[in-house]
């Protein structure tokens, strides 16, 4: 396989969950507590380091940093959680899977499965476009 293919194919699935990411953040930044005049310092600490996740995406530590995020949503601010990607619980992993029921991380299965084939192929892969199929979205 060539290696140009493979990191574009890496790419394509890292920047896809910094947009769903990023989105997430979009929303979340227009959502109390963090909209409020008096927001408490513990809750800007915490989207201070949301906002500051993706842009540490190469660091060695920035799946560990988003599964203790993503756990804090779940556990803290229920209230986002109808704006936070399932994909991201999938991507971040770890005790974000608990969150997750057993079919769909059977489908997030499934879709690494054919994205780690296709890339051992050497074929073109799209990630979104097989999640849909997968996900029954097509």
């Amino acid at each position: 396989m060539s290696t140009r293919l493979n990191h574009y194919a890496e790419t394509q699935h890292r920047d896809y969950h910094l947009r769903l990411l990023r989105d997430f953040i979009r929303h979340a930044q227009q959502q109390p507590p963090f909209v409020e005049e008096d927001c408490p310092a513990e809750d800007l600490e915490f989207l201070q380091r949301l906002e500051a996740l993706p842009n540490t995406h190469e660091e060695e530590w920035f799946l560990h940093e988003g599964q203790q995020l993503m756990g804090r949503v779940i556990a803290a601010y229920g209230h986002l959680m109808p704006f936070l990607h399932r994909d991201l619980l999938w991507f971040f992993g770890g005790d974000c899977l608990h969150y997750m029921p057993d079919e769909e991380i059977a489908n997030f299965q499934l879709l690494d499965e054919r994205r780690h084939a296709a890339l051992a192929e050497g074929r073109e892969f799209s990630y979104e476009d097989e999640r849909a199929k997968i996900f029954g979205m097509h």
